[in-house]
């Protein structure tokens, strides 16, 4: 099993969550987030006056799939949270040990 984690722009998040629904995983984590990646946030003027943002609003999304899943899991955020503009997010897989549903007790892949 793997858990990737999505940072993406706040208003991709409705087609983002379609497009993980629409490969066929109806469980998620969503979070409001901040940060910035090589942009070092951005420059805003306000009244005349210049000040900087440095850490911008996200949103992170969490899933847990199959190994075999994780290829279109992937390739559909990719397709949803793309802008072609600096700040789009990034994209993070790593390896889940164990999954423990907590009202069955169930575990492992029973348990997504």
């Amino acid at each position: 099993m793997k858990r990737i984690e999505a940072i993406v722009r706040p208003e991709r998040l409705e087609a983002v969550k379609a497009a993980i629904v629409f490969v066929g995983h109806k469980g998620l984590t969503v979070s409001e987030v901040k940060g910035h990646g090589i942009q070092q946030g951005i420059t805003q003027s306000w009244r005349g006056e210049e000040y900087a943002v440095d850490l911008l609003p996200k949103v992170s999304i969490a899933v847990v799939v199959n190994d075999h899943e994780v290829h279109d899991v992937v390739d559909a955020i990719l397709k949803a949270a793309r802008t072609d503009r600096l700040g789009d997010g990034k994209i993070f897989v790593t390896p889940v040990e164990e999954v423990i549903r907590v009202r069955t007790g169930e575990s492992g892949p029973e348990a997504l």
